[in-house]
């Protein structure tokens, strides 16, 4: 069976592209489920699955939090990994889907769950709010704040990988002023576009923003329920465009190189293990003085630092 995904909400499950991406495992919380169902549930996803990849975002209740590392403590295994990702929750949700198409590749459970950073850094989330009064998330200037209260007044903003903030014409469509120039830059790569409407009825997203970031589809879905307090407004169309091949995202993840964490022994890459967040080794000290040296005369005999991944 292949590495459980889990989330602890349903609307952070996407419909499956394929009938080979499995579904996510929703983890009850505490107000569902008491502690010996939730060791219960997660023993039994263990022994079917052997090993857990939990996306545990920022925004969820203190309670819900501890209960995920109770089990764990309890369980005393170091076959959950419990990530922490700061995304939007729409772009979370996009997130937990990429997880779900590696998931039935010949990744090992490390490489997996170590592999969700990476992905992040290849998503494009934002939203079009109508206010930006309250919004903590992204810088806002005064000046934005003040427009904010005008009649009508739409923003254009990014949230990740780089904060953008554009404040759009009254209809939500052509002039644009103050808070930027152009449209929020989107992804030089190949990408499908997934919004959700909240309270604000606008095609821009579809309209305009997915013909000029030259995305290969567009797909609508619900919007998550965390959603407005993340964007501190329920008058948004939420969008998050990311890689959708799993192709692509296979070639992506097998590109960097693995290593085995030193303190648990599974597969990583990047600078951090997913399972017990151990980073990585320093390299031996010979080579880490070649690097140095390297690094300060300026040769290249040695080869570039390994960059951090």
């Amino acid at each position: 069976m292949p590495t459980a995904i889990a989330v602890t909400s349903a609307d952070l499950v996407l419909p499956a592209p394929d009938r080979h991406t499995p579904p996510a495992v929703v983890l009850h919380p505490p107000g569902q489920l008491d502690l010996a169902g939730a060791l219960a549930e997660t023993s039994a996803l263990l022994e079917r699955h052997g090993h857990l990849v939990a996306v545990v975002p920022p925004w969820l209740p203190a309670a819900t939090v501890r209960r995920l590392h109770t089990v764990r403590a309890i369980l005393e295994t170091d076959r959950i990994a419990l990530l922490g990702i700061d995304l939007p929750p729409l772009a979370t949700a996009l997130l937990v889907r990429q997880l779900r198409q590696l998931s039935v590749c010949d990744f090992s459970p490390g490489v997996i769950a170590s592999a969700a950073r990476l992905l992040s850094h290849y998503i494009h989330a934002g939203a079009l709010l109508g206010s930006v009064a309250k919004l903590d998330r992204v810088p806002v200037s005064l000046k934005a704040h003040a427009r904010s209260w005008s009649p009508n007044a739409q923003f254009a903003v990014l949230a990740h990988p780089t904060p953008h903030l554009v404040r759009l014409g009254g209809s939500g469509r052509g002039g644009v002023h103050g808070a930027g120039t152009g449209l929020p830059p989107g992804p030089g790569f190949a990408t499908h576009l997934t919004f959700a409407r909240g309270q604000l009825a606008s095609d821009w997203v579809a309209a305009e923003l997915a013909p000029a970031w030259r995305v290969q589809g567009v797909m609508e879905n619900p919007l998550p329920a965390d959603s407005p307090l993340w964007w501190a407004t329920a008058k948004l169309v939420e969008f998050a465009a990311a890689i959708p091949d799993p192709a692509v995202l296979y070639q992506l993840v097998a590109s960097v190189r693995s290593e085995e964490c030193h303190w648990c022994g599974l597969e990583l890459i990047g600078d951090r293990c997913g399972f017990c967040s151990a980073p990585l080794a320093a390299p031996p000290p010979v080579e880490r003085a070649v690097r140095t040296v390297s690094a300060f005369s300026g040769s290249t005999s040695a080869g570039p630092p390994r960059p951090i991944r």
